[in-house]
């Protein structure tokens, strides 16, 4: 399903400043390179195409003027033409070896970059985004660079730079032939930026397109499952199919735009530039400089003609390069709401207790679910949060985590305001394992040493039994150095949720959030690794959220929740005795589990 995030995908004039500069900031870090490449590359073409055919210019004016030149008196002429294009071409390989290494690092730094400002935004941020679109994105911020530093290089500074050499060569034999010059480019300029303008929007609907293609690739590949179940396979290729065909219709809408409008204004600009300056330089042929002139200023405009018909492919190859970068950085406009503080507070270690204070929040667009909620976790007890579904069980592991923000009120750990802690330093504090445990394409080794990446094999093992993963782990093809496919699709459900245990064993944190940790195991697993939990739990503070009250009937505390209000709390014999709102859920239970029939008792 697309979200108004994932479709708004056009880039602004903020995104596509934004991205210059940090093209820009890469330019500067690495002035080192950017400075020899810009300049070797313009001496370059300035020896090329300007002093060389001014040196066979002279040769011409010598030839016309004495009309009998041997060899001997035009051997200086040739040896200073080869010499300067050697020179030329030595300072072209020089400029391409320091432009190799600028795009290799700059891509580097971007991509660390990209990533960067990706891991600071919230969860609602990749919730509302694809993670294909994303990727392309980020690929792109960072891969366009190349072809922005090229561009930049060869068709910018390596044109406009020995062309302004041009004019004044051509200053010293005529100031007319700038002036005609300058009036020409001015006209086609004039003429051709109000088509650029339409062009781009143009541009902006194509790149749309392009995203909606590879966001709807990603979101069909990584639930192919899902496809093949329901045998959805003709109906998402049907779908990519006609995104795919929208997407060519607006691509090639913008280039034959660039192909049809600027370039059939600028081709005919060209030649009337060309023919000018050869009519200005045949009609001035006759002053002091003669043939020479007539043959230096034809090359000259010819250098300039070439430089504005190619000025509709530098526009695009400096508006895709550009576009697909502002793509990334319209992301970063919108700042996440869960920050770090400015000056954050050093976390202190003691007791992992926690607490809730008149703590509000609302689901974004919804109503709200927590109003003024109250709830102390004494620092080592053990508290199941149960009710159905939508009560706020899951919502409050979140908030704990700073996954996403109260409106008002506060959390306590340890007595320290949560909002006032690094992220990273308060998530230290905690091992969760949710209902969906997430695995990442590694391997099985890989995957639990994710909660600590400096733990040895043996503390991999240890956690390992503890969850019962090496019942498995030992039959798999390699072991622990299997991989497990993306997402864990080389698991079940239950293989998934006992590596989730492990990591959370393995973390070996004073506060344990699990949410519906054991849903997905099987009865004879779950009696194991339920034993494996307690052992972890002994000592530290555990929040536990369960639709199966069997796994929560011996916590220290349970706490009813019915759309974000504590309706009940007490031991299981304590809320049974009560014959309240936790005794109805007792009673509903069919196997173990909650019903979440409407049709059921309501919650006081």
């Amino acid at each position: 399903m697309e979200t108004p995030q994932s479709r708004k995908v056009q880039p602004s004039k903020r995104s596509v400043l934004l991205a210059l500069r940090y093209y820009g900031r890469e330019l500067a870090r690495l002035r080192r390179l950017t400075v020899p490449t810009m300049l070797l590359s313009a001496l370059g073409n300035i020896g090329i195409n300007y002093i060389a055919p001014l040196i066979v210019a002279k040769l011409v004016g010598d030839i016309a003027d004495n009309r009998d030149v041997s060899v001997g008196s035009a051997l200086p002429y040739v040896l200073g033409f080869v010499g300067v294009l050697l020179f030329a071409e030595t300072l072209w390989r020089i400029a391409l070896h320091c432009l190799n290494r600028l795009d290799a690092l700059g891509i580097e730094h971007l991509y660390v970059i990209g990533m960067d400002e990706l891991f600071a935004k919230d969860a609602a941020f990749f919730h509302d985004n694809f993670a294909g679109s994303l990727t392309k994105r980020v690929l792109s911020f960072a891969t366009r660079f190349e072809q922005f530093v090229d561009t930049l290089t060869f068709q910018i500074v390596g044109s406009f730079v020995p062309l302004t050499f041009g004019a004044v060569v051509l200053w010293r034999y005529e100031p007319l032939l700038v002036i005609g010059l300058l009036v020409m480019v001015a006209v086609t300029a004039v003429c051709v930026v109000p088509l650029i303008r339409r062009r781009q929007e143009l541009v902006d609907e194509r790149e749309e397109a392009i995203a909606r293609v590879s966001g709807h690739v990603a979101d069909s590949l990584m639930n192919m499952d899902t496809v093949r179940a329901f045998a959805a396979e003709g109906r998402e290729a049907a779908e990519h199919r006609a995104r795919v065909a929208a997407s060519r219709r607006l691509t090639l809408r913008s280039w034959d735009y660039g192909n049809l409008r600027i370039d059939t204004l600028v081709a005919p600009m060209s030649v009337l530039t060309n023919a000018l300056g050869l009519l200005l330089a045949v009609t001035l042929g006759g002053g002091a400089h003669g043939v020479e002139a007539i043959v230096v200023a034809f090359t000259y405009y010819a250098n300039a003609t070439r430089i504005m018909f190619e000025f509709n492919q530098i526009y695009r190859r400096l508006e895709s390069s550009m576009t697909e970068a502002a793509q990334f950085t319209e992301l970063l406009l919108t700042p996440p709401t869960v920050l770090d503080p400015p000056l954050p507070e050093t976390l202190v270690r003691g007791a992992a207790d926690v607490r809730f204070e008149r703590v509000a929040f609302t689901h974004a667009g919804g109503r709200p679910l927590f109003e003024g909620l109250d709830l102390d976790v004494p620092a080592g007890s053990k508290i199941g949060l149960v009710g159905r579904s939508g009560g706020g069980k899951t919502t409050l592991t979140r908030l704990l985590l700073r996954m996403t923000d109260v409106d008002s009120g506060r959390i306590l750990i340890g007595g320290q305001d949560i909002s006032r802690l690094r992220q990273a330093d308060l998530r230290s504090l905690m091992a969760y394992v949710p209902q969906d445990p997430a695995m990442f394409h590694r391997t099985l080794r890989e995957n639990i040493a994710f909660a600590r990446p400096d733990a040895t094999e043996a503390e991999i093992r240890r956690a390992a039994e503890a969850a019962h993963v090496t019942e498995f782990a030992d039959e798999l093809p390699y072991g622990f150095d299997t991989m497990v496919g993306e997402r864990g699709v080389k698991l079940s459900g239950g293989q998934r949720q006992r590596v989730a245990l492990a990591r959370a064993i393995l973390r070996d944190a004073p506060i344990l959030l699990l949410d519906e940790a054991t849903s997905a195991l099987d009865s004879e697993s779950e009696i194991l690794v339920q034993e494996a939990l307690w052992r972890l739990m002994d000592g530290r503070t555990a929040l536990v959220v369960a639709h199966r009250l069997s796994t929560v009937a011996t916590m220290d505390r349970l706490v009813v929740l019915d759309r974000g209000r504590i309706v009940e709390q007490g031991s299981h014999d304590e809320l049974l005795a009560a014959q309240g709102a936790y005794a109805k859920l007792w009673q509903h239970q069919s196997g173990g589990f909650l019903d979440d029939s409407p049709a059921r008792a309501e919650f006081p």
